[in-house]
């Protein structure tokens, strides 16, 4: 079972395939297993698609103390720094966009190019999410993993497509039950998106950047996406209609066309 010591703490991490490295960080309180295994299987084909347990997430160490998005960018380049890799295409989803940019802003020589998955600038300048969804969001720490797990599918997918595909939905959550994130590690992740003010250093951004998100997003709304494509300069912007937070599942075969597509104008 492959870790890494980082920053004091054990990161669980694991590989598939080979090519270029694909570093894929993960969001708000979920562990590398909540990443769509068709789509790591799909870009596996390719590249070398590294996953990995933020701490306190996972089979990743869980210390009880203040996390920021800082911290957790300093894991990510030590991560890379643990396995011999000095450059990496890098792509984050939600709070793992945020850890991205924080990447791509602090230490760029380790980002070859930058996907931004559904995520946000933070602070001031970004657009908030609807008040009903940072409640749902807030009130799944108080719910059963499975149950929290579900809730949470409201919040990625449309009713439509979670009643289409709930036995996909179904086989995915025992995998994410098998190491679920405390309570007090997933409070621990809600309060250290709230650490990220980067609005001002976007225009510092060098890497090629691609900005993905579905139009549909209640979470994180697309409209942070349009301001992210707007100050990174020469960004790319894609919106996917009928899509949401869950895109890479909902839109996956487009989303992975177009995700190629930009990998393959930005090799190493």
């Amino acid at each position: 079972m492959p870790y890494a010591r980082v920053n004091g703490v054990n990161l669980h991490y694991e590989i598939a395939g080979e090519g270029e490295p694909l570093l894929l960080i993960m969001g708000l309180g979920a562990p590398a297993a909540a990443w769509d295994p068709v789509f790591v299987e799909e870009m596996a084909r390719t590249y070398q698609v590294i996953t990995y347990d933020n701490r306190g997430t996972g089979r990743s160490d869980k210390p009880d103390e203040p996390y920021s998005i800082a911290m957790f960018a300093r894991d990510a380049v030590g991560l890379l720094q643990a396995l011999n890799l000095p450059r990496a295409h890098v792509f984050g989803v939600s709070m793992g966009g945020m850890i991205a940019q924080e990447m791509a802003i602090h230490y760029p020589q380790y980002v070859a190019s930058l996907i931004l998955g559904c995520t946000t600038p933070g602070g001031k300048h970004a657009v908030p999410a609807p008040p009903e969804s940072l409640k749902a969001l807030e009130s799944r720490a108080n719910l059963p993993p499975a149950e929290a797990i579900r809730e949470g599918w409201k919040l990625s997918f449309s009713e439509e497509f979670i009643r289409t595909h709930r036995a996909e939905l179904e086989a995915h959550l025992s995998r994410l039950l098998a190491h679920p994130t405390p309570r007090f590690a997933y409070e621990r992740h809600f309060h250290a998106t709230l650490t990220l003010r980067v609005y001002k250093q976007l225009k510092n951004i060098t890497a090629p950047t691609l900005v993905v998100t579905g139009r549909d997003d209640v979470l994180i709304p697309a409209a942070n996406s349009e301001i992210l494509a707007r100050e990174i300069p020469n960004a790319e912007l894609v919106i996917f209609d009928h899509a949401g937070h869950g895109f890479v599942t909902s839109a996956r075969e487009p989303f992975v066309r177009v995700l190629k597509a930009f990998l393959a104008r930005h090799r190493l």
